[in-house]
C-alpha cells in the first residue's frame, strides 16, 4: 500500500464505545500527521470539527475507516462510488461478517495497514438497472443484493426470474433475493440461502418463504444476465439495494442485474480467515 496522507472516516451513530474510540483515533492519525476527513457521524463524537458530506469524504483518500457494522460498511461504499480505496472495517459490536476487524485490534490493525501489511479482499459489485415501459429509471450498485420484497402487510407478490433470458421460475413468494457471494451471508443466509466463499464467482437467487416450498435457492454463475419482472400490481413490491436505497415497483418492471465493473477493496486482517469469522459470528463449535 502506498503512503497513506490522507484517511476517511465513517462511523455508525449513537454507540456508545465510538464516544472514546474516535476522539482516540483522530489523536493517533494526528501524532503521524495523516489528515482525516470524517462525516457528520464521525463528527458527532468529536467537538469543533467540521463534517463533510458523505459522498465527499472518500475524495483524495489512501484509505477509509468504518466503525460500526456491515450497514455502515456499505453505506460507506456507496459512498466511495466505485473508488479503489481500501476499506479498513472496525466492528462495535452486533453480528458483522464484512468488519471482521475487532474493536480491541485497531490500533494493531491498523499500524500493519499503514506499512502495507494486510491481505486486501476484492468484492465485485452487482449492478441493477431498473427498466419502467423499456425506459431505464434507476440504476444501482449492490455490495450485498438487490431485493423484491412485498410492500402489502399480507400479500404475497408474483415475479418472473430469468438468467441469461431463460426462465428460471415464476415465483409467488413474499420476496425474491439477488445475492452476490459476498451478500450470501446478509439477507440470503437468513432466508435459508447458503454460505458461498468469497473468491466463488456466483450469483443466488433465494426466494423468502415461497409459496411452493419445492421453490429453493439456486445458485448461477456471477457473468449470467439476471432479470426479475415484477407481475405484482403497482406500489405492491419494492425494490431494496442492500437494505438502504430502494423504491417502490410498478406491474412489469423490469430489473436487470449484472456483474459490476466496481469492487469494494477490504482490508483483511492476516491472521482471521474466512472461516475463522463464520465460527466466530455464527457460534460454530471448535475442538
Amino acid at each position: 500500500m502506498a503512503t497513506i496522507k490522507t484517511v476517511g472516516i465513517f462511523s455508525k451513530p449513537r454507540v456508545p464505545a465510538a464516544a472514546n474510540v474516535v476522539p482516540e483515533l483522530m489523536e493517533w492519525l494526528l501524532q503521524r500527521g495523516v489528515e482525516a476527513r470524517f462525516d457528520a457521524e464521525t463528527a458527532g463524537y468529536l467537538d469543533g470539527h467540521h463534517a463533510l458530506p458523505r459522498e465527499q469524504v472518500p475524495e483524495g483518500c489512501e484509505l477509509v475507516i468504518v466503525l460500526g457494522g456491515d450497514g455502515t460498511l456499505l453505506s460507506a461504499a456507496r459512498a466511495i462510488a466505485g473508488r479503489e480505496i481500501p476499506l479498513f472495517a472496525v466492528n462495535l459490536g452486533g453480528l458483522g461478517f464484512l468488519t471482521a476487524i475487532g474493536i480491541q485490534d485497531l490500533f494493531p490493525e491498523l499500524e500493519r495497514a499503514f506499512r502495507g501489511e494486510h491481505r486486501i479482499g476484492r468484492r465485485r459489485l452487482m449492478r441493477a438497472d431498473l427498466y419502467r415501459r423499456d425506459e431505464r429509471i434507476g440504476r444501482y450498485e449492490a455490495l450485498n443484493d438487490v431485493v423484491i420484497t412485498k410492500a402489502d402487510i399480507a400479500r404475497m407478490i408474483d415475479v418472473d426470474a430469468y438468467a441469461n433470458d431463460q426462465l428460471v421460475c415464476c415465483y409467488k413468494a413474499d420476496g425474491l433475493i439477488v445475492s452476490t457471494s459476498t451478500g450470501s451471508t446478509a439477507y440470503s443466509l437468513s432466508a435459508g440461502g447458503p454460505i458461498i466463499y468469497p473468491s466463488v464467482n456466483a450469483i443466488c437467487l433465494t426466494p423468502i418463504c415461497p409459496h411452493m416450498l419445492t421453490n429453493r435457492p439456486v445458485l448461477v454463475p456471477s457473468e449470467m444476465s439476471i432479470t426479475i419482472i415484477s407481475k405484482t400490481q403497482d406500489c405492491s413490491a419494492f425494490l431494496t439495494i442492500d437494505g438502504q436505497v430502494g423504491e417502490p415497483l410498478c406491474e412489469s418492471d423490469r430489473i436487470e442485474c449484472h456483474l459490476s465493473e466496481h469492487a469494494l477493496h477490504l482490508i483483511r486482517p492476516p491472521h482471521k480467515m474466512f472461516f475463522d469469522v463464520l465460527r466466530q459470528k455464527l457460534k460454530w463449535g471448535e475442538r
